[in-house]
C-alpha cells in the first residue's frame, strides 16, 4: 500500500462522513433535518454502544483515536459547551465563548473510566432541551451568534449545523469500528 493509500485510509477513519463545510446560512427545510439528527443522535450513540464489553469500549476508533468510552464522553462534554453557547448566543449580543482542550478533557479520568451510560444518561436530556430549544427560535434568532476566540463568528444556524455534523461524525466512527472489527 502506498503512503497516498494510508494516508486516503486514515483520513476517511477520521472523517467517516467527510468533513463539515460552513454554510453561509440553511433552508428551513435543513434547520429541520439537523434538528432531527440531533433528536435522534441518543437513541442512536447508545444502540451502538449499549453491547460493547469493558474490552471494546476502550478500543481506539482509529489509529492515535480516542476510546469508544472517551468519544461518547467527548460527545457529551462537547455538545453540553454548544448547548451553553447557543443559549448565551440567545441572550446576549454576539459574546466572546471560551473554547476548552477537548483532547484534554477526554484524558481526564471521569472520560476514561465512567461507563458510557452516564454521558449517554445526560446527552438523552440535553437533546431534549436543545431541540426543543431549536424547534422554538423565531427567524432573527438564527442569525444570532457568538465569537469563537478561535473561529470567528459563528451564528446560531451554523452552530446547528455543526453539531449535527458532529453527530453523525462520532456516531459513524463507532459504527464503522463496529463493522471493521465485526462486533
Amino acid at each position: 500500500m502506498s503512503s497516498t493509500d494510508t494516508e486516503t485510509e486514515l483520513e476517511a477513519l477520521r472523517y467517516p462522513v467527510g468533513q463539515w463545510g460552513c454554510p453561509a446560512t440553511l433552508l428551513a427545510s435543513e434547520r429541520r433535518s439537523a434538528i432531527a439528527i440531533l433528536r435522534e443522535l441518543p437513541p442512536k450513540l447508545r444502540s451502538a454502544v449499549g453491547d460493547l464489553s469493558p474490552e471494546q469500549l476502550d478500543t481506539p476508533y482509529r489509529p492515535g483515536g480516542w476510546t469508544v468510552r472517551q468519544l461518547v464522553h467527548h460527545v457529551a462534554d462537547s455538545h453540553m459547551n454548544a448547548y451553553t453557547r447557543v443559549r448565551l448566543a440567545l441572550t446576549e449580543d454576539w459574546p466572546t465563548i471560551k473554547p476548552y482542550e477537548e483532547g484534554l478533557w477526554a484524558k481526564l479520568p471521569d472520560a476514561l473510566q465512567m461507563p458510557p451510560t452516564v454521558s449517554l444518561d445526560l446527552l438523552s436530556a440535553l437533546h431534549l432541551r436543545w431541540t426543543e430549544l431549536f424547534g422554538s427560535l423565531a427567524e432573527a434568532d438564527w442569525k444570532r451568534g457568538y465569537l469563537h476566540p478561535e473561529n470567528g463568528r459563528q451564528s446560531v444556524e451554523q452552530v446547528l449545523s455543526v453539531y449535527a455534523w458532529h453527530s453523525r461524525h462520532h456516531l459513524a466512527h463507532v459504527t464503522e469500528l463496529r463493522t471493521r472489527l465485526h462486533w
